[in-house]
């Protein structure tokens, strides 16, 4: 008998459960989790490829045999039900089958991302409560070490050989698999993903079954998927490409795993394997678009490319269609909402609608968005407010912290941060996080504004706008730029681009020009390090 059996779930991961307590005759419904999402999808195909990994294939059958060999290490590990589990692995296929084998046995899965710092990989794993973590050594072995000796009861076990932990796959080919079969119940905790800490202290974000069940369901049907996917991840998985796995598999797909985003090595991947979708992030479509080497038709396999994670700069985005055409979808959302609040399609990207390019979309079935005033009062068309939410995608809560859960999900809406407008037709046009919002001489000034118009300059790549001190105006608006390869153009001549177009109060004061913009873990600008500089010595962030 598997060592699940005891948790009362039906052997084809199912949909019935009898408490013992119900009438006779009577029929007890069991809400569908994520887990069972994924026993669904390995079931399927078994002869089809799933994961293309280099020159290794997986079949389905095959995944399925890894995921439940790992939860049978797992088990005899002390693995139960409620426990954390995190991993810590650039992109591969066999880091999915551990997380999917800890979904299947009920655990909280916490992801660490790959480029993430000691202390804050530290910080989570302790405030999670992780009971075991699972790393790559190739890569991590060191920090995992440090995790060890700064973490206390944490378990540890490497994908593959390494100095520091048990080589957790060898365990796994040397066990008996056990059946493949869903734990958890709709309301158990399925993930629980750190926020980036922008403001602090990363944050858990709880996210039940329900919440990962309802973005595979949005995912699968808002998204405008070729007609055989092969979705090649190219950010991390643990994080924005993670939840295309499992509508991909659903489909009877092929997720193509890559371990870096490098521009050569993606162009020669999507080639090679015939890849017709990807999740990319605007900087990556940047870096794509001004490789010199590069051209249109080196991509011409992918039918979907679904972007987000930052706003794209509307100039850019029209270059991108001329270039790739009518392939992009763009997503709007957060982890707190994961991936799949708002859409805009295809067709939305309409180069006779330009004004469209600035829209995140609009919202996707069985969810409200809406933009509200400081008094949770819905505005009117063309106002600016607050992006709120809510809906079965949103979150339960900030793990062990009811005071910011209270806060941000008060009167029933999830509060984004995020500032925008609505029109007429439903569309949302985000004018920045409030906390980037500058406040100059008493004006409020959205950064993403102008830089939208600093990107429409022909010899601009990127482009982002800080507030700085200023003794005059408080806050005094700054550029830092970065050009276009081989291009040279003045700070002045930008600042008239922006005062020709938004005014004078919107014109930076100032621009630096450098060479590349620092990055998140995430891929979004870092404003928080950009700013850095620029404030060191204040005793406050605003001025």
């Amino acid at each position: 008998m598997p060592p699940f059996s005891d948790e009362g779930i039906s052997g084809s991961g199912g949909v019935l459960r009898d408490s013992g307590a119900t009438a006779p005759g009577s029929l007890v419904h069991r809400a569908p989790t994520y887990a069972d999402l994924i026993v669904t999808a390995l079931r399927r195909y078994p002869d089809r490829v799933a994961f293309i990994q280099g020159e290794t294939n997986f079949t389905y059958a095959a995944a399925a045999d890894w995921i439940t060999r790992l939860m049978s290490v797992f088990h005899h590990r002390g693995l139960r039900r409620g426990n954390g589990v995190a991993i810590l692995s650039r992109n591969r296929a066999e880091a999915w089958f551990a997380q999917a084998a800890a979904t299947l046995m009920g655990c909280r899965y916490t992801p660490l991302h790959a480029l993430g710092s000691e202390d804050d990989h530290v910080f989570v794993c302790a405030d999670a409560e992780v009971r075991l973590l699972v790393f790559d050594p190739a890569g991590f072995d060191e920090r995992a070490s440090r995790i060890i000796d700064r973490v206390t009861g944490i378990d540890v076990l490497g994908l593959g050989p390494g100095e520091v932990a048990p080589d957790l796959l060898l365990l796994a080919a040397e066990t008996t698999p056990v059946a493949l079969r869903a734990v958890p119940e709709s309301d158990d905790i399925c993930w629980v993903p750190y926020t980036g800490g922008t403001t602090g202290r990363p944050k858990g974000v709880v996210l039940p079954h329900r919440s990962l069940m309802h973005n595979a369901w949005l995912t699968l049907t808002e998204f405008e998927w070729p007609r055989e996917i092969r979705f090649i991840a190219c950010t991390p998985i643990s994080h924005g490409a993670g939840p295309m796995i499992i509508p991909t598999l659903l489909r009877g797909g092929t997720v193509i795993t890559i371990d870096r985003f490098d521009p050569e090595y993606f162009v020669s991947e999507v080639g090679r394997t015939r890849a017709t979708a990807s999740f990319i992030v605007p900087t990556m479509i940047y870096v794509l678009m001004d490789h010199p080497s590069f051209g249109p038709d080196q991509l011409q396999t992918l039918e979907t490319l679904i972007y987000g994670g930052s706003p794209m700069a509307p100039a850019r985005m029209e270059q991108a269609l001329d270039a790739w055409g009518p392939v992009f979808n763009q997503l709007y959302g957060q982890a707190e909402a994961p991936n799949t609040a708002t859409i805009l399609r295809k067709y939305e990207h309409d180069l006779a609608r330009p004004q469209l390019l600035s829209s995140c979309g609009r919202p996707m079935q069985s969810l409200e968005v809406e933009v509200h005033d400081p008094g949770d009062q819905q505005c009117p068309p063309g106002e600016i407010g607050e992006i709120v939410i809510r809906g079965p995608l949103v979150m339960d809560g900030y793990w062990k912290r009811p005071e910011q859960t209270a806060e941000t999900l008060r009167n029933g809406w999830l509060h984004t941060g995020d500032l925008a407008l609505c029109d007429e037709e439903g569309y949302l046009y985000i004018v920045d996080r409030a906390k980037d919002m500058i406040i100059t001489g008493g004006f409020n000034v959205y950064p993403k504004e102008i830089e939208d118009v600093l990107s429409s300059h022909p010899k601009v790549a990127a482009a982002v706008v800080i507030g700085v001190p200023d003794p005059k105006w408080g806050e005094a608006v700054k550029a830092v730029v970065v050009l276009r390869p081989g291009a040279e153009v003045g700070a002045e001549e930008l600042m008239g681009l922006v005062r020709e177009r938004k005014g004078a109060v919107c014109t930076p004061k100032s621009v630096d020009f450098v060479d590349v913009i620092p990055l998140t873990a995430v891929g979004k600008p870092d404003k928080k390090v950009i700013r850095a500089p620029y404030w060191e010595g204040q005793v406050r962030g605003v001025s």
